[in-house]
């Protein structure tokens, strides 16, 4: 099994830094993605990074992610809420998920309270900004130590 950890970003998230700044802040997905490239080299892992606006390209992801990565760390965006085939997708992978979310869903709007990604995640961090997927590459370092 690869030392590799596939983080997946849903819809939108290509937009960070431009988007709605006072939730999502002004880290740009660059910025982002260098963040956890960062704190995946301090535990040995690297990062394939893949993000689309497409619910079928992420299960598509996930489904090449199967036997080939050792664990997900997802944001599915709005798909969170509604994507349950995103959901289903993720239910046959065997490694570690975490679902990462950088606003404080349960803030929002009532449809954002619930994620259809959480029953098949190993956690989930929100709230926490681009620190979230800090803690999220340390929880698959820490869940992939026997």
């Amino acid at each position: 099994m690869s030392q590799a950890i596939a983080l997946l970003h849903g819809p939108n998230l290509n937009l960070l830094g431009q988007r709605e700044v006072d939730i999502y802040g002004t880290t740009t997905e660059a910025d982002l993605l260098a963040l956890v490239e960062k704190a995946g080299a301090a535990h040995g892992l690297t990062i394939d990074f893949f993000q689309s606006n497409h619910e079928g390209e992420l299960v598509d992801r996930v489904h090449a992610a199967r036997g080939a990565f050792a664990g997900i760390v997802i944001n599915g965006g709005a798909l969170s809420h509604y994507g349950w085939s995103l959901h289903d997708a993720l239910a046959t992978f065997e490694g570690p998920i975490i679902e990462v979310h950088l606003s404080n869903t349960s803030k929002r709007e009532s449809w954002r309270h619930t994620s259809v990604l959480t029953p098949v995640a190993n956690g989930t961090i929100m709230g926490l900004g681009p620190h979230g997927y800090e803690l999220a590459i340390d929880a698959i370092a820490r869940l992939l130590t026997p």
